[in-house]
């Protein structure tokens, strides 16, 4: 079957449905500006001319979080019309997931000069086995523009992810704008390497016309040594900068104040503050914070959890869902508030211990899924399964899913795309597709992940 080049995709749905209408348009382009050289297809005699794709929505509710229903079903061709494609979802997104597919089995070929639909007929019904597909980006250690942001946005729509992590800040720089303490971006390398409150609310809305939600995360108390650039406060001291200083009703107050701000540009129900990697030698070596710790009869490791549950409320007060790095769970989980998320990045005995105890679990562990370890292979990431070690199925459905992890010391706008992938594809296929594909195996998945590589090459990523 070959696309008509007259080829449209069209809907009965309304104009202001406009993710749905925004996708139609950008997945027209896509599919009509294919110039890939591919691997041999399994060409027949061209009896049909595809002219159309009709998407038929059962909701058009646009609305974006977790558990937002992407599956669909794809027909080619229809069934009632030989000349047209037929994709049925519940949902914009769901439509979204199906055009991406649609367009994927679309494959130009130079010699015949036409793009052809490989081996149909087709009739797939799909949905992704897990609600969290993330990636991780860190802004902090390297500033990276926006539009490559954005590219990356792209990419990640390519495979079918659905929730960018943004890890914001760090202790190397604070590159967000915070109207409420304007000073806070003073921790930024240069003042053009920021971004304002206004570029977060563009990208959320570009991530969200391509099914994507934005999750910022600001990581406190430590990896926060650059918020004392503007207000030095902040610091234990000026020789001791880090964790944030417990004692100071200030740095609550500053952290409330973010989280007010954040709000305008993040929608998301996920908010991610960090807790990991604490040391909190300073507190106890300086003089003001040990005496406040006496004072309140708390041992530094007792003060770290006072202080994560304080953000943890200020959170919720905003109408977030509160996301943690695992040593929230290691040092008290047992007082972590029910709806906590933990995210699990050293270990592999954690997750299991997450879910037993009732909470819910993001696995992005970094023997597997960190993708700043440029010795793990994309083999390696496939091998990875997220319910190992969890065979109960209540405990199983408080994995919401996955997440590869692109921290930032070694990557930049320059060359983070060829780190990210394709081995983020492997870890997005076992997020996406059913236990009965990905068990077969990454020996199974091989031409897969060079055809995607190649996709991508041509899209310009």
């Amino acid at each position: 079957m070959t696309l008509s080049p007259k080829f449209s995709i069209y809907t009965s749905a309304p104009q202001d449905l406009v993710v749905l209408h925004a996708g139609m348009d950008r997945y027209t382009a896509l599919i009509s500006g294919q110039r890939t050289l591919v691997q041999d297809l399994v060409i027949n005699p061209p009896k049909f001319v595809l002219d159309k794709l009709r998407i038929d929505l059962f909701s058009y509710n646009q609305s974006l979080h977790i558990g937002t229903d992407e599956s669909y079903h794809l027909q080619i061709p229809d069934p009632l019309d030989p000349k047209s494609a037929f994709l049925q979802a519940n949902t914009v997104y769901g439509a979204l997931r199906g055009l991406e597919t649609f367009s994927q089995i679309c494959r130009y070929n130079v010699e015949a000069k036409t793009i052809f639909l490989e081996n149909c007929p087709w009739d797939i019904f799909d949905e992704p086995r897990f609600l969290y597909r993330g990636l991780l980006i860190d802004t902090a250690r390297h500033y990276l523009p926006l539009n490559t942001i954005k590219t990356i946005i792209d990419s990640m729509a390519y495979a079918k992810l659905n929730v960018l992590h943004w890890h914001i800040s760090d202790d190397e720089s604070f590159p967000l704008e915070i109207p409420s303490f304007p000073k806070l971006w003073n921790g930024s390398y240069s003042n053009k390497q920021r971004y304002s409150l206004d570029h977060a609310k563009d990208l959320v809305k570009y991530a969200e016309l391509r099914g994507i939600s934005i999750m910022a995360e600001i990581d406190v108390p430590g990896h926060a040594r650059s918020w004392g650039v503007g207000y030095p406060q902040l610091w234990p001291s000026q020789n001791c900068r880090t964790p944030l200083d417990v004692s100071k009703e200030f740095t609550f107050e500053v952290i409330d104040g973010i989280f007010f701000d954040l709000r305008k540009a993040f929608p998301f129900e996920l908010l991610h503050i960090g807790g990991d990697e604490v040391n909190t030698n300073c507190w106890e070596s300086t003089k003001l914070v040990s005496e406040w710790l006496g004072k309140h009869n708390l041992t530094a490791t007792q003060a770290y959890k006072f202080f994560v549950l304080e953000v943890q409320k200020l959170a919720m007060k905003h109408g977030y869902v509160p996301v943690s790095w695992q040593e929230a769970f290691q040092n008290f989980g047992s007082s972590l508030p029910k709806n906590t998320i933990i995210q699990n990045w050293l270990g592999s005995a954690i997750a299991p211990s997450v879910v037993k105890s009732g909470l819910k679990c993001i696995i992005s562990e970094q023997a597997s899924w960190y993708l700043d370890h440029f010795e793990v292979t994309w083999e390696q990431f496939y091998n990875k399964e997220p319910y190992d070690s969890i065979t109960d199925g209540r405990e199983q459905q408080l994995i919401l899913g996955g997440e590869v992890c692109m921290w930032g010391e070694k990557v930049d706008g320059s060359n983070i795309h060829q780190i990210i992938w394709p081995r983020a594809a492997a870890a997005a296929e076992k997020f996406w597709s059913p236990f009965s594909v990905t068990n077969l195996g990454p020996h199974k998945a091989g031409d897969r992940m060079e055809t995607f590589r190649r996709l991508l090459n041509e899209r310009g990523i």
